[in-house]
């Protein structure tokens, strides 16, 4: 008989792409989840996972064990979800993908408020990007994901997928203080033109929305710095590296050296909570989402230090 545990750690790996990348979403150590792969092997008599490279590559009799895993994994979600509606308090495990500044600036709060209210509920928090927890939420790999878009690149939510608005999150522009903008209340974009700035990298959901609203205003922006934290990049406009937009959510005090303007239009980005359509019903679902919903007003009221 197949293990369910052991067919749960083969469609992490699945779904994340590495025994490592998969233990961190399990809770496990990678060694836990090869030792249960090895058991898989040997109950199935097949070899599941090939070495490539550096990786790992599933063969096809692993791809179809895969899809027999998800199906049963879902059977299992909504047995659970029957059981916790029936007795009606959130409750059992809840995993939570967020992206990092989500995850620093409004979960901490949302997390804690969970734990204090509801002792039975174990909500587990992973910093995941948007575009991939989007994928996660779909396949089963985690049941709820904090996520955002902006105004002019809006997030494709998937078939078989729910979601509701947390909030809206304003961006700001931030100069050096000897900046000729530094001393003007408001910039309008089509005046930032030949600036030199400091951004994620490619592929982020805040480095696709500037590189398309400059070219929208008619420049072709100069990104001289990359980096993957807002603090980063405070960090750099501190040391008069650059310019940088950066969303007010954990973004946290300014330094010395760093002026906030206002861009006019302003750049916003909507948070969302995602979750399967099965799992809907799930007490642990809607009471996450109503906290996020509740905690954000205090949150934008007094962003995180």
């Amino acid at each position: 008989m197949l293990d369910l545990q052991r067919l749960r750690a083969l469609h992490a790996v699945s779904v994340h792409g590495t025994v490592g990348a998969a233990a961190a979403a399990l809770g496990y150590t990678p060694s836990a989840v090869s030792q249960q792969i090895a058991k898989l092997e040997r109950e199935t008599r097949t070899v599941l996972l090939e070495r490539e490279g550096r990786g790992v590559r599933l063969t096809p009799e692993a791809h179809q064990l895969v899809d027999t895993a998800q199906e049963l994994l879902a059977i299992v979600e909504r047995a659970e979800t029957a059981l916790e509606e029936r007795r009606g308090v959130p409750a059992g495990r809840l995993t939570i993908a967020a992206f990092a500044s989500a995850a620093r600036g409004l979960m901490p709060a949302v997390l804690a408020d969970l734990a204090a209210r509801h002792p039975t509920l174990d909500a587990r928090l992973s910093e995941i990007d948007p575009h991939l927890s989007v994928d996660l939420v779909a396949k089963g790999a985690v049941d709820l994901a904090v996520v955002h878009d902006w105004d002019i690149a809006p997030l494709p939510v998937p078939p078989g997928v729910e979601h509701a608005v947390i909030g809206e999150d304003r961006s700001t522009l931030l100069v050096p203080a000897g900046h000729p903008f530094a001393g003007r209340e408001s910039v309008r974009r089509e005046e930032l033109g030949g600036e030199r700035w400091v951004c994620q990298p490619p592929g982020r959901v805040c480095h696709d929305w500037l590189v398309r609203t400059m070219r929208a205003a008619g420049h072709e922006p100069e990104i001289v710095h990359q980096a993957d934290e807002n603090p980063t990049l405070v960090a750099l406009v501190a040391g008069g590296l650059g310019i940088c937009l950066v969303p007010r959510l954990g973004r946290g005090p300014l330094p010395a050296g760093v002026v906030e303007v206002r861009l006019e239009p302003t750049p916003v980005r909507r948070l969302y909570a995602l979750w399967r359509k099965g799992a809907a019903r799930r007490p642990a679902i809607a009471e996450t989402v109503r906290t996020l919903q509740e905690q954000w007003p205090g949150i934008m009221s007094h962003p995180s230090p």
